[in-house]
């Protein structure tokens, strides 16, 4: 029989199971279960009678109007929602090395110039902490530096400073002595994370909580964690390139589908508010394969480059390889041009790329890939300014997107002068931009390579042949 102060937690999906087995029994994962120790409840001095729990009408709760602690970094701000709720609990996750320190310094010296911060370090050094403030132009007088590794003693300093916001760097490092198990187990992750969301609940401080990740990208201890705390962040990025994609996965005070754009330089972070056009400077002259796409993320429609190369291969094993775009919806792409537009891919290693980093998961872009693979089978430049929009399905229709006045209102303003839409779309159409409506991934090769389209005919310009 189980010890009662023991209980496992899959590290899947968070479940409990009162006795080990080999498969999780709510989300039947193999080999997720690990050991974890209940924390036993002090008993209380004197007993005191139970009280019914006393249910109240929901129109009846008083709404919390307490103000967001706004940044003076919009990317910030739009990623959390519109700011910092106060009694909050926001995990950051990221790679090592991609920048979660530095954003939480700078986060911290904003919010310091009204308020006192405190930056709980279980990693670092005060003198570390110091000096990578000092290169950041972040050293605030308000800023408070604990080192500490202590769950109780965190918990202490935060109720007794009481700040505007607590940075805790990093939760993997934080133990509770009344547990067993070592710091970044997943009773001690667990049950930490646990613990400061009720502070941060019973005091109004909102707590900032980094997190560390596995191999495969997911934030490392039980899964559970992220369902215990309010906003989930990721910040993404190359340590080799400029860009960083702040991810919200999960914000229960805003949209989740919102990310912010920063740039890593010489002095830290800073925000992007214009990630198009950040995007856009570092894309080269024309080239077979490169063709510029709409993408929204959240409310705000991005204007990216996929590039590809179409590569005839003599190998056996051919290469796919997506770089920002899933592997998947690649494959079905490639069945679509071979089978709507009769080119031979089979003998051909593809290679997808989206540049800036941006990571592509809407079906909007799937015209614009299509086309970028026909332009460099072909080998044919598409047109400068044109940007291409649409969903691709299996028969090769081109189908409507949402939000489209919202994307050509941004090809515009950047500057672009002509657009492949699906046809049927009622949207207006932004002044200085050509707006050219297709049916089908034919029509569009056709449009986008400027040669009139026949049924069965061999398009010579574009290399192509059309069903």
């Amino acid at each position: 029989m189980p010890k009662s102060n023991i209980t496992f937690v899959c590290t899947e999906c968070g479940g409990e199971s009162l006795r080990w087995a080999g498969q999780c029994p709510h989300c039947r994962a193999w080999n997720t279960l690990q050991e974890f120790q209940i924390r036993k409840a002090a008993r209380a001095s004197k007993a005191r009678p139970l009280q019914a729990a006393r249910a109240t009408p929901l129109v009846e709760i008083d709404a919390e109007q307490a103000p967001r602690t706004r940044l003076a970094w919009g990317e910030l701000n739009r990623v959390l929602g519109g700011g910092i709720v106060p009694g909050s609990l926001v995990l950051i996750g990221g790679e090592p090395g991609v920048g979660k320190s530095t954003l939480l310094m700078h986060a911290a010296a904003q919010v310091a110039r009204a308020g006192k911060v405190l930056y709980v370090t279980g990693e670092e050094s005060g003198h570390q902490v110091r000096m990578r403030a000092e290169r950041l132009g972040a050293l605030e007088p308000g800023i408070l530096l604990l080192a500490e590794n202590d769950l109780d003693a965190i918990c202490e300093a935060i109720r007794s400073e009481a700040p505007r916001l607590a940075i805790i760097d990093s939760i993997q490092t934080v133990t509770d002595a009344g547990l067993e198990g070592n710091a970044g187990s997943v009773t001690q992750v667990r049950e930490s994370a646990a613990r400061l969301m009720r502070l941060a609940k019973e005091i109004g401080t909102p707590v900032f909580l980094v997190g560390h990740v596995t191999k495969d990208g997911s934030i490392a201890g039980p899964r559970v964690l992220e369902h215990i705390v309010d906003t989930v962040l990721y910040l993404e990025g190359d340590r080799r390139q400029e860009l960083r994609i702040l991810r919200a996965t999960k914000n229960r005070f805003g949209s989740s589908e919102e990310i912010g754009v920063f740039a890593m330089g010489e002095m830290g972070l800073e925000e992007v508010p214009d990630p198009s056009a950040a995007i856009l400077a570092t894309a080269g002259p024309a080239a077979p394969g490169s063709v510029i796409v709409s993408a929204l993320e959240g409310t705000r429609p991005l204007l990216v480059e996929v590039q590809s190369l179409v590569n005839l291969s003599n190998n056996t094993m051919l290469r796919r390889i997506a770089n920002g775009i899933d592997i998947n919806r690649l494959h079905m792409i490639v069945a679509v041009i071979e089978k709507r537009l009769k080119i031979a891919l089979g003998k051909s290693d593809i290679f997808v790329s989206v540049a800036g980093g941006i990571r592509i998961t809407e079906p909007a872009a799937d015209l614009g890939l299509a086309l970028s693979i026909v332009s460099n089978e072909s080998n044919r430049p598409m047109p400068d300014g044109l940007i291409v929009i649409g969903e691709l399905g299996l028969s090769g229709e081109v189908r409507r997107v949402g939000h489209l006045e919202r994307r050509l209102q941004e090809a515009a303003r950047h500057g672009l002068t002509r657009a492949l839409i699906p046809a049927g779309a009622k949207t207006g159409r932004p002044s200085g931009l050509d707006v050219v409506e297709v049916r089908s991934l034919a029509e569009a090769v056709s449009a986008a390579f400027s040669s009139p389209i026949k049924s069965g005919a061999f398009i010579k310009e574009a290399g192509v042949s059309v069903s």
